[in-house]
């Protein structure tokens, strides 16, 4: 079993710019765990971003046997009558129903923070540069595109259009129909600049953007799915920038800083030994007064503790 990635990510509410502040990952030890990266110890520095409930030590690694509350809230209940429908609008692209792939597909949007999460690209089998995604802010388009969109189906090619005057984003590129020409949304901002290195680098019929999927009974930001399919640049990697680096790299590492920092913990998490003992999926003793704080994370982050 490989380790799998993802990504959270967190928009500035100032200029509006995203930055990967955590990494999520599940190894072959069947365990989950998060680290802040160096974008959160950056903005940390700066003074605009606050870590999230009791998950407060950026130099620690948490870890569960279970997937943490704060990623479980971005996901559909099994319970939910309409989860079905909701794997099907999401297609082929979740057929592992795995809770990764899951997250990275839905990018695990909320209406009430600005987080998302997000997968960095892998090379194929085939050696290609190959992405599912989300169409993006269809909310913001006419009817008409609406209409449009409901109108596509798989396969129908859309092109890749680089809106250099974006005043929020100056690497936005733009999803468009051909014949008739219609916008029908925008590419993810954490993967804008990949899709515009990818256009520089090669001719347009190397870089494919294609229809997988049209939801016309879905919500609007599950409605159009798409793919890219494109040459894998030489020296090329994804998600290279400092700012994705985890603050703490080894978790031999950050068990130790956990079990020193923990001292302090002891007596707050005897009181809370009721909570902890009901969370079942703790690693061990050692790590327990941290992993701690992620099971009243859930109430902690809906009462406000999530970002503005």
């Amino acid at each position: 079993m490989n380790t799998e990635k993802l990504y959270l990510a967190w928009q500035d509410p100032q200029n509006r710019n995203w930055w990967p502040i955590g990494m999520l990952t599940y190894e072959q030890d069947k365990m989950y765990r998060f680290s802040y990266t160096k974008g959160a110890e950056k903005l940390t520095e700066m003074g605009v971003f606050k870590t999230f409930g009791s998950m407060s030590d950026l130099n620690a690694v948490y870890e569960s046997k279970d997937l943490f509350p704060l990623f479980t809230n971005r996901m559909m209940p099994i319970s939910r009558p309409e989860y079905k429908r909701h794997l099907d609008w999401l297609g082929s692209a979740v057929n592992d129903k795995k809770p990764l792939t899951l997250l990275a597909m839905t990018e695990g949007i909320k209406g009430t923070d600005s987080l998302e999460v997000f997968k960095c690209p892998k090379e194929n089998v085939k050696g290609k540069y190959e992405v599912v995604f989300l169409s993006h802010a269809l909310r913001y388009l006419t009817q008409s595109a609406i209409d449009r969109i409901n109108e596509l189906h798989k396969g129908d090619q859309l092109y890749l259009v680089f809106d250099m005057q974006n005043m929020y984003d100056d690497k936005a590129m733009a999803l468009r129909t051909d014949d008739p020409v219609e916008i029908v949304g925008y590419c993810p901002r954490y993967l804008s600049r990949d899709f515009l290195n990818l256009l520089t680098k090669y001719s347009t019929n190397d870089v494919k953007v294609t229809v997988e999927r049209v939801n016309p009974q879905a919500p609007l930001h599950l409605r159009l799915v798409c793919k890219i399919v494109a040459s894998w640049p030489k020296k090329f990697i994804p998600c290279s920038d400092e700012k994705y680096e985890p603050i703490v790299k080894e978790v031999q590492k950050a068990s130790k800083t956990l079990a020193v920092s923990n001292k302090s913990l002891t007596q707050q998490s005897r009181e809370d030994s009721k909570s902890v003992t009901s969370y079942d999926n703790i690693s061990s003793n050692s790590k327990s007064q941290t992993v701690r704080s992620i099971t009243s994370l859930t109430d902690e982050y809906e009462k406000g503790s999530e970002q503005p």
